[in-house]
């Protein structure tokens, strides 16, 4: 069975209120608008994978610490 530690409620809250930082965000962007249009290199097919797998674990790690703070995403 798995130990269960308390962490402070302000930890929480900063998990909640992470996101891939803005530039990062908008290379995300750039990438799957590009790989709409199909004009995408090999690493940057790469780079989008890796990037989407980011924001997508960051998206559930947030979800977590919202739900255990009774909230919902903004």
């Amino acid at each position: 069975m798995p130990a269960t530690i308390e962490a402070p409620t302000s930890w929480i809250e900063s998990i909640g209120d992470f996101r891939l930082p803005p530039e990062t965000d908008r290379q995300l962007q750039s990438l799957m608008d590009r790989n709409t249009e199909g004009l995408l290199q090999p690493a940057e097919k790469e780079e989008l994978s890796a990037l989407a797998a980011l924001s997508e674990e960051i998206s559930l790690l947030r979800a977590k610490a919202l739900q255990l703070l009774g909230r919902r995403p903004a």
